[in-house]
């Protein structure tokens, strides 16, 4: 982990978090709190040694209110096979490894525990970023990272293989807020704890027309009577550490009733056999 590139300034996330629970915007926490109660009741298992790693705010602790509480630091202070539930909250858009969370999570389960990851996906601020970079590119002829670049889900099933999770699922669920100009949508991010905290963030503060000619851009395009829409896309990720307990897929060939059968259908060959 240590040759991974640097994506984001951890002392500066950490500050807006510390800046965010003074005055919380949590209605997000919120809906994501109750997805993953609702997710855990599907399940219908006891979990009696939860983890929670994070940006960990109180609808989520109120889920598991005598939970460890973990930072989300590159490297987790988790012991191995210590947790039957290990849920990672509102910290993986944000790590320079994603897979070496994940990878991390996995090790902290006793076999057959259950991983849950809830972050921001790749449709998060798609209308801000894409204003953002318009005003910028008019007001100063150039751009720079404004937004963080986020995951795009068709790739995070994938990564949960890759961090030997078994029975890997990724959904999730799109929520448009409409905000009344662009200093309140601003004002929510910094009280999500939200704000940009690349590295690779430009320091000074922008010329003051930048911001008028974001919130133009903004209307111009991203609107609906008078209101701005801004699209927040909670990720939800699921997956198991291995257990011999676990249901496994067919070896190729073993199967014993054919699909035609199963369908009630007359099976039709094909290729050269059908050609004769």
């Amino acid at each position: 982990m240590n040759g991974t590139p640097k994506l984001t300034d951890r002392s500066a996330l950490a500050a807006h978090r510390t800046r965010a629970a003074s005055a919380p915007t949590l209605f997000l926490h919120e809906e994501a709190a109750v997805e993953v109660e609702e997710r855990l009741a599907d399940i219908k298992k006891s979990f009696t040694s939860p983890a929670l790693i994070g940006h960990v705010t109180d609808p989520i602790t109120q889920l598991f209110p005598h939970a460890p509480l973990f930072d989300d630091a590159p490297e987790l202070s988790l012991t191995q096979n210590a947790h039957d539930l290990v849920l990672h909250a509102f910290g993986l858009h944000w790590a320079d490894d994603l897979v070496g969370q994940l990878v991390q999570s996995r090790l902290a389960l006793r076999p057959d525990g259950l991983f849950l990851g809830v972050m921001f996906g790749g449709a998060t601020l798609s209308e801000l970023r894409a204003a953002l970079a318009e005003a910028e590119t008019r007001v100063t002829g150039g751009l720079s990272p404004r937004i963080l670049p986020m995951a795009d889900l068709r790739d995070l099933g994938g990564l949960l293989q890759r961090a030997g999770l078994a029975l890997p699922v990724a959904d999730s669920r799109r929520i448009t807020v409409r905000y009344p100009d662009l200093a309140t949508l601003i004002c929510d991010l910094r009280g999500m704890g939200e704000t940009n905290a690349m590295v690779s963030r430009h320091r000074k503060m922008p010329p003051r027309k930048f911001f008028s000619e974001a919130e133009s851009v903004y209307r111009q395009n991203f609107s609906d009577e008078g209101y701005l829409l801004a699209t927040f896309e909670l990720v939800f990720l699921t997956g198991w550490a291995p257990s011999d307990t676990q249901q496994k897929p067919l070896a190729p060939g073993s199967a014993r009733t054919r699909l035609a059968d199963a369908l009630g259908v007359q099976e039709i060959e094909t290729g050269d056999k059908a050609r004769r």
